[in-house]
């Protein structure tokens, strides 16, 4: 019976983690969203694009963390783990089209990533489970 609750506990914990972190996700996209305008108004809007640009990558690796963290050890599905993987792909086309300075691209893009990862939030969010889990 205490292997039961424990595995429970795990699983759980994992869900909450794996919430959280697509909350984080979609917060600091958002942050960017807005940083982004400030880029034409403010010499200050490179900077905190910059940082926001950072904090979301991570943001996106602990996405991922938390997936793998919710398959393996908490027994869920492993779909979350390609929607994390996909983001962070994502992420990093964003980051290298930033650097290259193609707002033509970087920019829809960035929408794109903000509307995945809310409705990926809103799945999370909404309690249905998938076959697997």
């Amino acid at each position: 019976m205490a292997t039961t609750a424990q595995t429970t506990a795990v699983r759980d914990s994992s869900r909450t983690f794996l919430r959280v972190s697509i909350a984080l996700q979609t917060l600091t996209v958002f942050f960017q969203a807005a940083t982004a305008g400030l880029l034409l108004t403010s010499p200050r809007g490179e900077l905190l694009h910059g940082v926001g640009a950072r904090v979301m990558y991570g943001a996106t690796m602990l996405y991922v963390l938390a997936a793998v963290l919710a398959w393996k050890p908490g027994g869920g599905s492993p779909r979350p783990v390609l929607y994390a993987t996909g983001f962070l792909v994502l992420a990093s086309v964003q980051v290298v089209l930033g650097i290259a300075h193609e707002p033509s691209l970087h920019v829809p893009l960035g929408v794109l990533m903000f509307g995945l990862s809310v409705l990926d939030l809103g799945r999370a969010l909404s309690g249905r489970r998938t076959r697997e889990s």
